[in-house]
């Protein structure tokens, strides 16, 4: 009888101890999956609200760059058709230029640009061309004219270009195929030392200037 009844005690607590590490199975992701979401939902609160303070800031710098531009305005006695533009920018007549210190290939200022809310920049009227050569001269710069996509010389806004042998160096645009840079002519038109245009690979580095309406951010 002593037996029987320390076996059923034992059988007791073999059943108490398995219950409780099923249990404690069960718990221990439980708990582990309450607490990753407590952090996940700590996370995204985080990201909001550094989200919100850098909006914040954009806007506050926005706004400081509006300021320092009404007050340049005044310094200068402009007017506000004038316009404003970036740290590092030009102005010339309604637009801003930037000319880049870095080197890059064609396609990549192309980005560069459109990622600083501008473009490569397109020389429609003399004062234009007499502006960006006036601070592109001596260097090479990647300009937004290329004949790559149709075969037709045409501005990166898709505007045709008529040719102006005036503007391009002696023999240019040549098309040569042996620069040694891969398949393919040269595609697009860049502004040599002297001020005129000429054709090259695309894939070549050189600086590049961007263009964007003054008063953009």
């Amino acid at each position: 009888m002593t037996c029987h009844l320390r076996m059923k005690e034992q059988d007791e607590s073999v059943q108490w101890i398995n219950g409780v590490s099923r249990f404690t199975r069960l718990m221990v992701p439980a708990l582990a999956a309450t607490v990753f979401l407590i952090l996940i939902i700590n996370l995204g609160v985080s990201l909001s609200e550094t989200l919100k303070h850098l909006s914040v800031t954009d806007s506050l710098s926005r706004s400081l760059t509006s300021i320092k531009c009404s007050l340049e305005q005044i310094i200068n006695n402009s007017s506000g058709l004038d316009g404003c533009c970036p740290p590092d920018w030009k102005l010339s007549g309604l637009s801003c230029y930037f000319f880049s210190h870095s080197r890059m290939s064609w396609n990549n200022s192309r980005a560069w640009c459109e990622d600083h809310e501008s473009h490569l920049v397109i020389l429609s009227s003399d004062r234009d061309w007499d502006f960006v050569t006036r601070h592109s001269v001596p260097d090479f710069f990647w300009v937004g004219l290329s004949d790559w996509r149709t075969g037709m010389w045409e501005w990166v806004d898709q505007t045709p270009y008529s040719m102006d042998s005036r503007r391009w160096g002696p023999g240019q645009p040549d098309s040569w195929t042996g620069h040694g840079l891969g398949p393919g002519d040269e595609d697009c038109a860049h502004l040599h030392r002297d001020g005129r245009l000429n054709d090259r690979h695309c894939i070549h580095q050189m600086r590049f200037i961007c263009q964007k309406l003054s008063g953009d951010p």
